[in-house]
């Protein structure tokens, strides 16, 4: 299969019509018509559903779609790395990272390590932390921002300073904005909105103890926004962490007893990084030991 043959593929995905896309790639359609045939004769299988005025993926098609997206981003991320000037690092470094207070102090260490090397370019991706972990073991990010745990067997990793506090956002409507605290027992009949469907964070569930049972998790979500919008509806309360943001409308209110959970910049063991990684990892650790006072 030729990384080629892939782009071609990429590109009538993406405008499903294959004289645009010829026209797009400065290719004869005849030609294009034949690499997109012969990619399927190669898998065995039918990408396009193919119609009068246009072509739609098919299931093996939308497969195929992602996992050539992840090779061309791949390609791309490792051209960019060996972009590098004799003097100045250059090149690009991609960060995963959920919705944390911690973001900040990313933040801040992006800031000072560009005021060393400003020719680094940066991309960050927003997601939980299963995105970033599967992104992170391709090879399409480099870091990750996420909570603990971690498999240390798998990451290094850098401890942030600050830890995610959680609680519950809710409508000032609600009996339960009146209140200081949330205990396990307030939310025995109160329907949750959670970041996560499958399961809840290990601390969370070791706060809600014998009432985890009867909780009533009614949507799930990967953005803090998307959830506040719900619970600004009265649909239900977000269970999540404190973030510096401000939705009208709503409370933050935590939980009692407390739970915080530490955030750790990640990447994968046992890879070969790219000077300016090595770079971004050695200011990391610089910046949060001045800062922690160590």
């Amino acid at each position: 299969m030729e990384f080629r043959s892939l782009q071609y593929f990429l590109m009538v995905a993406r405008e499903e019509n294959i004289t645009k896309a010829a026209n797009l790639l400065h290719l004869t359609q005849p030609t294009l018509s034949r690499s997109i045939m012969q990619l399927e004769e190669e898998l065995g299988v039918k990408l396009f559903t193919r119609s009068n005025h246009n072509i739609i993926l098919t299931e093996d098609g939308m497969l195929l779609k992602r996992r050539a997206q992840e090779l061309v981003s791949l390609a791309e991320k490792t051209k960019q790395d060996f972009q590098r000037g004799d003097v100045q690092l250059t090149g690009e470094i991609s960060i995963g990272s959920g919705e944390f207070r911690s973001t900040r102090y990313l933040s801040k260490m992006i800031a000072s390590f560009r005021e060393k090397h400003p020719l680094v370019r940066y991309q960050i991706y927003s997601g939980n932390s299963e995105n970033i972990k599967e992104r992170i073991e391709r090879g399409i990010l480099d870091f990750g921002l996420m909570m603990e745990p971690i498999d240390i067997s798998k990451y290094e990793y850098i401890s942030m300073p600050a830890k995610e506090k959680w609680g519950i956002l809710v409508s000032e409507l609600s009996e339960l904005s009146q209140k200081e605290t949330i205990q396990a027992a307030d939310l025995q009949n109160e329907q949750l909105i959670s970041a996560r469907s499958e399961k809840m964070y290990p601390e969370i569930r070791k706060w809600f103890g014998e009432y985890y049972d009867q909780i009533e998790v009614i949507a799930s979500g990967n953005l803090l926004y998307n959830e506040a919008i719900l619970a600004q509806e009265q649909i239900g309360a977000v269970l999540g962490i404190e973030l510096d943001c401000h939705y009208p409308g709503l409370k933050f209110v935590p939980l009692s007893p407390s739970v915080e959970t530490p955030t750790v910049l990640t990447w994968k063991k046992n890879q070969i990084l790219s000077s300016t990684t090595i770079a971004f990892i050695e200011h990391a650790r610089a910046y949060i030991k001045s800062i922690s006072g160590d």
